[in-house]
């Protein structure tokens, strides 16, 4: 196991302290909506599965396999998104993005059957590729390395204030009915349209780079990227570097990087696991309306927030980012495994809920590890490879439940399978670096053994 060091980090000047006062007043608040936005259109679609076997037929097999394609879209176009990115600029390109999954989500209310559903969940994922690696991207090129971690706890409570609201948003919009549509295609078509009306607010907001901030003083706007490129030449005598474009290539064949991959891997496993069949866990429970398996099912995501916030001050002033993230890892372990244990389905949701403390936690731990790893020169890539690659966990996971339920009318066996995720990640985690080995001056450290 390699053993870290917390970097001292500099203390922020009053007048850079400023600027990044501003930075996240207007960027983080933007950035937490549209996630919210993002997160709803990604995973409402645990909501209507009953509705889907109903009306269309599409029975557990098929609902996973599709809930799960979204996934593959997303991996196979999400590095080449997050490249175009940094060709046209965050403005452009993170407008795009959600303007084009707005469109998809909206077209989910138009299913027709199995093929149908297949075809749009893998052009949702396509179509939402980028955007979070983008938006960690953007606060390595907008925020110093020590207010980053914040941001991004911040920044992730938008999935859980997501999951939060989802329920009983999507419980209310799926009783609506009218103009010959089913309250499921409503909830979709509301649902996906206020993503591609939130685009203007995000065109208006959102600049590429800080030197385009006019809302910044010219002070606050040369004290921001003075700091950004003065961690970067830091990172750049770390890595002994004498060229950007061998270095960028060597550092890609990283076992730290293939580490971080299965770390998001298994993170990404137990909370979709979790999002997209906890609405059929609920209804286990009793008759509940579909505005009271919303109610229910914003429980565990409600808690998930006070336990990120704890988590990351926690890890923010006693440091060792690697142990808390390993402790996080171990929570969800445990409530996983406890979920799978019981015969009672009310048991299992309170078990869930304490999971829920761990996975979620987990996520915002993790990111500010390869973070502080990766040279900003190749960020952008390398970030949306170990996103989108750890997220085929929302692939696998879905499609392993519904199989199972099929089969055997159960997902307990999944269940097991997701606290043995959530443990090995804790493992693995104690592996992963903040920093990448000092070589001689003048040459890349050698990353591949």
């Amino acid at each position: 196991m390699q053993k870290t060091h917390a970097t001292p980090e500099r203390a922020l000047n009053p007048l850079l302290a400023q600027a990044v006062s501003k930075v996240k007043w207007r960027i983080l608040p933007l950035f937490v909506i549209m996630f919210i936005a993002n997160y709803i259109d990604r995973v409402n679609i645990g909501f209507v599965r009953p509705h889907l076997e109903a009306d269309l037929g599409i029975g557990p097999a098929a609902f996973g396999f599709g809930a799960g394609l979204f996934f593959i879209g997303y991996a196979l176009f999400e590095v080449p998104s997050n490249l175009m990115l940094q060709r046209f600029g965050a403005k452009a390109w993170l407008t795009r993005i959600m303007f084009t999954w707005g469109l998809a989500a909206t077209a989910m209310a138009f299913v027709q059957g199995e093929n149908s559903f297949y075809a749009l969940r893998f052009l949702l994922g396509v179509a939402e590729a980028g955007f979070f690696p983008g938006v960690v991207y953007y606060f390595t090129r907008w925020l110093p390395r020590a207010e980053r971690g914040r941001a991004m706890a911040i920044f992730l409570s938008g999935s859980a204030a997501a999951s939060i609201l989802s329920g009983p948003i999507t419980g209310g919009l799926l009783q609506l009915s009218g103009m010959g549509l089913h309250g499921w295609q409503w909830m979709f078509i509301i649902e996906g349209m206020f993503s591609v009306l939130l685009c203007g607010v995000v065109w208006f907001l959102l600049d590429s780079d800080p030197r385009d901030a006019k809302w910044l003083t010219h002070a606050e706007r040369d004290a921001l990227t003075d700091e950004i490129a003065a961690e970067q030449k830091e990172r750049e005598a770390e890595l002994g570097t004498s060229g950007a474009k061998g270095g960028s290539m060597r550092l890609l064949r990283d076992p730290q990087i293939v580490l971080f991959c299965l770390i998001y891997f298994m993170i990404s496993l137990t909370i979709y696991g979790a999002t997209f069949w906890l609405p059929t866990m609920i209804k286990k429970m009793g008759q509940f309306s579909e505005f009271q398996v919303g109610l229910f099912n914003s429980v565990p995501w409600i808690i998930s927030i006070v336990a990120m916030y704890i988590f990351a001050a926690l890890a923010q002033r006693y440091k060792h980012q690697q142990a808390w993230a390993a402790s996080a890892f171990v929570v969800a372990g445990v409530g996983m495994f406890a979920s799978a244990s019981t015969g009672n389905p009310v048991y299992g949701f309170v078990s869930v809920c304490f999971a829920a403390i761990g996975f979620k936690a987990a996520s915002s731990l993790f990111w500010p590890i390869p973070q502080s790893y990766l040279d900003a020169r190749i960020a952008a890539g390398v970030i949306a490879l170990i996103n989108s690659l750890g997220n085929l966990g929302g692939f696998v996971a879905p499609t392993a439940f519904g199989m199972l339920e099929q089969r055997t009318g159960s997902i307990q066996g999944g269940l097991y399978g997701l606290a043995s995720a959530s443990l090995l990640g804790a493992l693995l985690v104690l592996f992963a670096r903040t920093r990448p080995k000092k070589d001689k001056p003048g040459t890349l450290a050698p990353v591949a053994s």
